[in-house]
């Protein structure tokens, strides 16, 4: 891991002291939004390298406890491991199609005999059916691969061009890894399910027009009011719906998050990812910084499934959705994993959606409000 900030001198300096030995290495590199217009320079010396390139634009960066907007990460492998960049995911309407070759392709550089690699997933936030993506991969592709992921692009929700190897830069589109299985990320989110449940009687896409047959925001007026004692209005919405997300209750018992983010004249809200229609929804609170012992159960699990992370390094993408509930404890939050885990240095970015389960070999599911780890070998 190494932060640098981009300018010649900078990636050289630290190009020479990676110095990999053998031909077939590269960089994972994750940059903030207010840097995306110096990339050029850190694609012009990977390739003079002959290094291989991919990443993504993100909001901004994790730097351990705190967050910055400034520099980038380059997660370095002295042999990339396969990877794909798909543009203009949804302009044939065969995206899982699409997608699935990519991976089938990507597996022939895989070296045989692997144990179980992950599938990470770089999606532009933008794509509107990355939910029903994750769904036809599943089918295709089954448990063949961890599989994990988050979302890039612009906070404000504009396009952006947000995934790039070492030629170009693209949106609208999904950039592939096959990490080794040792870097199959874990994720959690510490929401409690309430007890009242509701229909999600009509919905679109990220759009529930009704709930329970009834205009979405009224319903959710309705029981923020009651439950909370907040008068909530068309001018305020966007003040409180961050911190009162949908939850869709899965068959499992999983609770996977849906923050509102708009309304409409008719009554109708939409959220960031999918809705499916006839959802079961639960109106959550979003909890405090560690709170319902989220930070605990993310360290213990990554213990479990990865063994002590003591002295080591751990990639960490935390929600942008979760940072505007939290404010300034979000950094308290980092800096309380950081402590748990024990890990030397947490290198990351903030993340427009996230891809995972909250139960091991879970199915893959599109989050918002989580965390996301991934241990990284120490170099």
């Amino acid at each position: 891991m190494r932060h640098v900030e981009l300018n010649i001198e900078s990636i050289e300096q630290s190009l020479n002291a990676w110095s990999p030995a053998q031909a077939g290495a590269g960089v994972v590199a994750l940059l903030p939004e207010a840097e995306k217009d110096r990339l050029p320079i850190l694609q012009s010396a990977c390739r003079q390298r002959g290094l291989a390139l991919a990443g993504g634009i993100f909001p901004a960066l994790v730097d351990d406890g705190h967050f910055l907007t400034h520099g980038a990460w380059l997660l370095c492998f002295d042999r990339m491991p396969p990877h794909f960049l798909v543009p203009s995911l949804n302009a044939d309407g065969h995206a899982v199609g699409t997608i699935v070759a990519a991976v089938r392709e990507s597996l022939k550089a895989e070296a045989t005999g692997a144990a179980k690699p992950t599938l990470f997933l770089f999606f532009d936030s933008m794509v509107p059916n990355i939910a029903s993506i994750l769904d036809g991969l599943y089918l295709e592709l089954a448990n063949r691969f961890e599989y994990g992921g988050v979302n890039a692009g612009s906070e404000t929700f504009q396009p952006m061009p947000c995934l790039f190897d070492e030629t170009q830069v693209v949106g609208d589109g999904v950039l592939g890894l096959l990490l080794p299985g040792s870097m199959s990320p874990l994720l959690e989110h510490g929401f409690l399910q309430p007890p009242h449940a509701m229909s999600a009687t009509s919905t679109e896409g990220n759009r529930i027009a009704m709930i329970d047959w009834r205009p979405a925001f009224d319903v959710y007026q309705e029981i923020i009011k009651a439950q909370y004692g907040i008068d909530l209005t068309r001018e305020n919405f966007y003040e409180y719906a961050v911190h009162f997300p949908f939850g869709i209750v899965r068959a499992n018992s999983e609770v996977v998050v849906r923050i509102p983010v708009a309304v409409t004249d008719d009554g109708s809200l939409f959220c960031v990812g999918e809705i499916p229609e006839n959802a079961m929804l639960v109106l959550l609170e979003a909890p405090k910084a560690g709170a319902n012992g989220c930070v605990a159960r993310l360290s213990g699990r990554l213990g479990e499934v990865h063994g002590s992370q003591q002295g080591a390094q751990l990639v960490t993408f935390y929600c942008a959705g979760r940072r505007m509930h939290l404010g300034s404890d979000a950094e308290q939050e980092l800096a309380e994993l950081q402590a748990d885990t024990g890990v030397a240095r947490m290198a990351g970015a903030l993340s427009l959606g996230e891809i995972g389960s909250t139960v091991r070999w879970g199915y893959p599911m599109f989050h918002n409000a989580t965390l996301v780890c991934s241990p990284w070998p120490m170099r």
